[in-house]
C-alpha cells in the first residue's frame, strides 16, 4: 500500500490564467464511506478513499477541469468487465457484514475506472472535440525547469491481500506548459494488470488542451518474459502492456476567451533530484 502522509494540505500556483489547486486531505470515515456508497448503489468503495483530494485546473475565465475520487468512481462499470478470479468470492464475502452489502446490484471489485477528469464551469466550458493531434510525449521527457510539481492520491485498496487498485494524479507546470497525468493501476495478482491513464497537455500559446486516455492490460501469464519486480512499478510496467484503448481529444476554450499568458507569480517548487525525475514521469 502507499506509503505517505495524510496531513491536510492545500497548495495552490498561478500560470498565466490558469490556477492549479493540489488539496489533500485525510482518508474518509468508514461512516461516510458507507453512506457514499449506498448513494452510489454500489457494494463496496476503496478501503483508502480520499474524498476531500482534489486537483483542480481553472482558467480565469471559470472554465476548466477537475479531478477527484468520487466523479472517478461513477464512471465504474457495475455490471460488466469484473475480473473473475476464484479471490473475488473471498474479497466479497469478507464485506459482507457492511451495512451497503445488502445492495445487490453487481459491481466491478477491481473499481476499474475509464475517468477522464470533470468539466468546470457554468456558462463557458470546454469545448471536447475528437482530434488527431497527439501530445509530444518526447517533449516532455527532455530537460525543462520545473517550476511546479504534486501527485494527489485519490484512492487506493489492496484487493483483500490479493493486489492493489490505485487511482492517483500528478501534475507538473513548466516555463511554457503543463502536464497532467491521472492513473489507474489494477494488479491482480497471479491474474491480470491494467492501467488507464488520462494525460492532459497545455502550451500557454495555445486556445486548447490535448486529452488522451489510453488503456492498456495483460494477463500475467503473458508477462513471463517481464521480470516480477516490475509488475509492482505502474511506470515500469505499462510499456510492456498491449494498449486496448486509445482517445484523443481536443478540449478548446469557449469563444471569445482572452488567452493571456503573462506569466506572473512564477517561483520554483521543485529543487530536488528526486522530485524532477518522479515528476518527468509521462
Amino acid at each position: 500500500m502507499t506509503t505517505q502522509s495524510f496531513k491536510n494540505s492545500k497548495q495552490e500556483f498561478n500560470f498565466g490564467p490558469w490556477k492549479l489547486t493540489a488539496n489533500k486531505s485525510h482518508i474518509m470515515k468508514s461512516k461516510d464511506i458507507e453512506k457514499l456508497a449506498e448513494e452510489m448503489k454500489m457494494h463496496s468503495l476503496p478501503e483508502m478513499l480520499f474524498g476531500d483530494n482534489v486537483l483542480k485546473v481553472q482558467h480565469a475565465g471559470g472554465f476548466g477541469i477537475v479531478f477527484n475520487a468520487t466523479d472517478a468512481l461513477r464512471t465504474v462499470d457495475n455490471g460488466h468487465g469484473t475480473v473473475k478470479v476464484a479471490c473475488a468470492d473471498a474479497w466479497q464475502e469478507s464485506r459482507a457484514d457492511s451495512e451497503h452489502s445488502k445492495v445487490v446490484k453487481p459491481y466491478d471489485w477491481t473499481f476499474t475506472t475509464s475517468y477522464k477528469g470533470t468539466l468546470l464551469g457554468d456558462n463557458l466550458k470546454l469545448k471536447v472535440t475528437p482530434t488527431t493531434e497527439r501530445i509530444d510525449l518526447e517533449k516532455l521527457k527532455t530537460r525543462e525547469q520545473i517550476m511546479y510539481f504534486e501527485e494527489v492520491l485519490l484512492f487506493e485498496d489492496e484487493l483483500h491481500d490479493h493486489g492493489v487498485s490505485m487511482l492517483s494524479v500528478k501534475v507538473r507546470v513548466m516555463p511554457s506548459s503543463f502536464f497532467v497525468l491521472l492513473r489507474f493501476f489494477l494488479r491482480v495478482d497471479g491474474v491480470l494488470i491494467r492501467t488507464n491513464d488520462t494525460r492532459v497537455y497545455h502550451e500557454a500559446d495555445k486556445n486548447y488542451l490535448l486529452s488522451e486516455y489510453s488503456s492498456r492490460e495483460s494477463y500475467i501469464s503473458a508477462l513471463q518474459n517481464v521480470p516480477q519486480y516490475l509488475f509492482t512499478d505502474p511506470n515500469e510496467i505499462s510499456q510492456y502492456l498491449p494498449l486496448k484503448q486509445l482517445t484523443c481529444e481536443k478540449l478548446e476554450f469557449p469563444e471569445d476567451v482572452d488567452n493571456s499568458t503573462v506569466l506572473g507569480n512564477v517561483h520554483i517548487c521543485v529543487n530536488s533530484d528526486e522530485a524532477n525525475r518522479e515528476s518527468r514521469q509521462t
